[in-house]
């Protein structure tokens, strides 16, 4: 419903008032009814329409006169602004019972605009005006501006990132940052007796900033004008024209805070300078700060991170040698003293990217692992246009379940009619009904709260280090649904094992280089019962998750693919018996191509 302003009419006085373009004005006439009237008719100049509210069974008279009916609402809009002060009039005669002129109230008004602008469509502009510009829907058809959190570090010499500064250190900055306009148009003399406010809601102010670009002296400097400390902001010296603001995000949605952020613009009459004044006027407008958002392996490489380790027989210098020549992108080697030794940098991070439609950087999110690469991504990876996100549960309260080789994503899926055209995330936990580790409630919350990837926790505490990545992983593929799931499959090891045997290579020895582990032959790997237990209880508990990724990724058996692989039972939880896809994946990390689509045309 249009916003309405109220003005008390007068019979003894004149009165004047400010509307603001196509909003309705309410004319209050029960206080000035002069006694004995008996009917009432409105005359306006020229820009100015009159609306007649009344039930169905009230009509005018026959001479165009309204019967004084306490039901009956007189309202007026204005659709162009005032050239000057009180150019518009609204004249309301009361008549008696003999149809004589008793009195007349007369309201001299004058019109003007505030708009607060954003980008409402989430193409890259600025839309003027707009409807429900107070609501933000998601899909290809949805509306509202979308906002980044400055998260990347564009200031030289910022000690974290740029979020973290209240100033404005280089214009690079702006660029990660969301445009909103405030336009004002009518008499400059009106502005000088009104006020323009711009204001955030208390809720909302901790997660935004606000910068003013003010123009002086040829050059803009940008003043910080609402934020954790500053809830309004009225402007100086308003006229006809704009005033440009630079809206930056400083948190991701998470628990408590849905992504949505809201601004207004109102126009408040102030009868004196004590006065906080009184709202004629409020313009809102609705931002979504942007998710985070993983890519899987389905999505081009960009970059391959791996650690060298140089410590004698624990060189992968082998290895990083076949990487430069197979990785057929950008190769990043990090280097022993940056990485203190620690060479697993899939479990300590993971490259996610944000989207706006001006704006796309990618964004390292660090897990809460804190080994020997601690501080690699805040101090290696945080950079202009890389931003850093990280989540540290209160206490040490760290289990394995904790590092990000405990974390993947699928390719594009739909379920059951359901589309999630950006994947879904999978993470490891428990038994839904069991106890045990699981991976800390701040980075499951975070995750969720990003809303475009909904979650699937699936089952992974029966490993020793319980990781995801050490059973499944997903690989491109040119048909159906563009890739397969990878499963290790202890079923599939035996048959393998079995028709070697058949074929007569029983004897062949197995895990040959294995530190720390003897050789043993098909036969005896065959012949091994207690072997054979624990990967029948290793296989049931691949199957659980294998029927739940087919529900909840819309899977079929021709979607997976079993690669061999044996566990051994340390206690209650397995580890694998020889190396598999999982150690290489643990081993580097990749960061890929964000996805073409956009993030908002999703429907949760």
């Amino acid at each position: 419903m249009p916003q309405r302003h109220v003005v008390q009419m007068s019979t003894s006085h004149a009165s004047y008032s400010v509307c603001v373009l196509g909003t309705e004005v309410f004319l209050d006439t029960r206080r000035c009814t002069p006694k004995g009237a008996t009917s009432f008719d409105v005359h306006a100049t020229s820009a100015v329409t009159v609306h007649i509210i009344h039930s169905p069974m009230t009509k005018p008279m026959m001479n165009s006169r309204w019967p004084m009916d306490p039901d009956i609402e007189v309202v007026v809009t204005i659709d162009v602004t005032s050239r000057t002060i009180n150019d518009n009039k609204v004249k309301i005669s009361y008549y008696g019972q003999e149809g004589n002129e008793l009195s007349v109230a007369w309201l001299y008004l004058t019109c003007v605009d505030v708009s607060l602008d954003v980008d409402l469509s989430r193409n890259g502009r600025v839309k003027s005006k707009g409807k429900d510009k107070a609501k933000w829907t998601w899909g290809p058809d949805g509306q509202g501006a979308v906002l980044l959190v400055n998260c990347d570090r564009d200031s030289p010499g910022a000690g974290g990132m740029d979020s973290s500064q209240v100033d404005i250190r280089t214009t690079a900055d702006l660029q990660d940052m969301s445009v909103m306009l405030l336009r004002t148009q009518g008499p400059s003399a009106i502005f000088a007796e009104y006020q323009v406010v711009l204001h955030v809601p208390e809720s909302d102010a901790d997660k935004v900033r606000v910068f003013h670009a003010i123009r002086s002296d040829s050059r803009t400097h940008y003043k910080p004008v609402l934020g954790p400390d500053k809830l309004s902001y009225v402007l100086d010296h308003v006229g006809s024209g704009e005033n440009t603001f630079y809206v930056e995000g400083l948190a991701f949605p998470d628990v408590g805070f849905s992504g949505l952020v809201s601004f207004s613009a109102s126009l408040l009459e102030v009868p004196n300078m004590n006065s906080p004044g009184t709202p004629i006027f409020t313009d809102t407008v609705v931002f979504r700060v942007a998710p985070w958002i993983m890519t899987p392996n389905t999505q081009q490489p960009l970059e391959v991170f791996v650690c060298s380790i140089q410590q004698g027989s624990e060189s992968n210098e082998v290895f990083l040698e076949v990487l430069l020549k197979k990785a057929n992108c950008k190769l990043t080697i990090c280097s022993e003293v940056e990485t203190r030794s620690d060479r697993w940098i899939q479990d300590e991070l993971e490259f996610g990217y944000v989207e706006a439609p001006h704006k796309t950087f990618p964004v390292v999110f660090d897990s809460p692992r804190n080994r020997g690469l601690k501080d690699f991504a805040f101090k290696k990876i945080l950079g202009p246009d890389f931003g850093y996100v990280t989540r540290e549960p209160p206490g040490k309260d760290i289990s394995s379940l904790d590092s990000f080789g405990n974390l993947d994503v699928s390719p594009p899926v739909t379920v059951r009619g359901k589309e999630y055209p950006l994947g879904r995330i999978l993470i490891g936990s428990p038994l839904p009904w069991a106890s045990g580790r699981r991976m800390s409630k701040a980075v499951r919350d975070f995750l969720y709260a990003q809303k475009v990837q909904a979650p699937v926790e699936v089952y992974s505490e029966w490993l020793s280090v319980g990781h995801v990545d050490e059973f499944l992983t997903f690989v491109p593929a040119y048909d159906r649904k563009g890739f397969r799931l990878l499963l290790a499959s202890p079923n599939a090891c035996y048959k393998l094992f079995k028709e070697k045997q058949r074929q007569g290579h029983g004897e062949a020895a197995q895990l040959v280089g294995l530190k720390g582990t003897e050789r043993r032959s098909i036969d005896e790997i065959l012949a091994d019962e207690s072997l054979k237990n624990d990967n029948k209880h290793v296989q049931r508990c691949i199957d659980w998750n294998r029927d739940l990724l087919k529900q909840e990724l819309g899977l079929s058996e021709q979607d997976i693919i079993d690669i061999p692989q044996l566990f051994v039972l340390k206690g209650s939880r397995a580890d694998a018996l020889f190396p598999d896809m999982g150690d290489i994946h643990c081993g580097t990390n990749v960061r890929r191509k964000p996805f073409a689509f956009k993030w908002w045309h999703v429907v949760p």
